[in-house]
């Protein structure tokens, strides 16, 4: 059964009439004629009684009259979201954040890709970048901005570079180092330290800290970078932050040498796995946006 075959069946047992019928659905009376008589065929019993006057549905004909009247209708609505989907008109698209960037990128990308693409609807969601990483392979996200220390490619996914950040020392002001230019690790050793939950580099600082013999001593414990960054110009310890987000009043940021640290945000997609035109768009918007004040590690990189 073709959908024209519905959509002919449906015009006649509206105008019980197949001239009129055919003129309605814009073909030739002997090719509606013949494509009721297949959809009869399949069916297996005669749809219309065909008199020389009076045209009228058989007892089958009204029996599946409801039936086919819900297929079409479903039939166009499929087409009609589908064309919408592919033409960017209402599409949503599911994005996943790494919850320790800075808010402000994060919401110029937002206001880009809506200015340029309304039809886009984005649900975004905020996570650390591993449960980002899972939420993407299992398909619960189509695209993801986050971070991970690791040097080492993955596979499963493909990375696009958006920029990259220092990691720094963020302290209270009258910190015994907050008038120094930079810290090296073994300045941290037996400091307090508020360990956030969400950081980019857990478990694999430790293992620097370790070869340099620096032990810190984690007095709180955070999902949250403002809370954070709160605890921290209260005296009460010390961070380890991106640059652009230990930012906050009473704060001192405080680049890490010796060695230092970088972390490298990209906004990540599944390796080999077919997009939306929605990722499209977001991936244009990303790579076009100027990330604290500089081009897109990507683009650079591609001229």
């Amino acid at each position: 059964m073709e959908i024209s075959q519905v959509r002919y069946f449906l015009a006649v047992a509206k105008e019980l009439n197949f001239t009129r019928a055919a003129e309605e659905c814009n073909v030739t009376q002997p090719a509606l004629s013949r494509a009721i008589k297949l959809l009869e065929d399949e069916f297996g019993g005669a749809l219309f009684h065909r008199e020389r006057r009076f045209t009228h549905l058989t007892e089958l004909g009204r029996m599946v009259e409801t039936y086919l009247e819900g297929v079409f209708e479903n039939s166009r609505q499929a087409k009609q979201i589908a064309e919408q989907y592919v033409h960017l008109k209402k599409t949503p698209l599911r994005v996943g954040i790494m919850s320790t960037i800075a808010p402000d990128e994060i919401i110029e990308l937002i206001s880009s890709v809506r200015a340029h693409h309304p039809g886009v609807e984005l649900h975004l969601c905020d996570a650390d970048a591993p449960s980002l990483r899972r939420r993407l392979l299992e398909g619960d996200l189509e695209a993801a901005i986050y971070a991970l220390p690791s040097n080492a490619s993955d596979e499963e996914v493909h990375s696009l570079p958006l920029f990259r950040e220092q990691m720094v020392m963020a302290v209270h002001l009258t910190h015994r180092l907050a008038n120094q230019r930079n810290v090296q690790v073994r300045d941290m050793s037996n400091e307090s330290y508020i360990h956030r939950n969400n950081c980019e580099f857990a478990g694999y600082a430790d293992a620097v800290l370790s070869e340099q013999g620096v032990t810190v001593s984690p007095v709180y414990w955070s999902d949250r970078d403002d809370w954070t960054l709160a605890m921290i110009a209260a005296g009460l310890g010390f961070g380890f932050m991106p640059e652009h987000t230990a930012k906050h009043p009473g704060v001192v940021a405080l680049p890490i040498t010796d060695p230092e640290f970088w972390r490298e945000v990209n906004l990540v997609t599944v390796r080999g796995r077919r997009h939306s035109p929605a990722v499209g768009a977001l991936v244009r918007e990303a790579t076009q946006k100027r990330w604290f004040g500089g081009r897109a590690m990507a683009l650079s990189a591609a001229e």
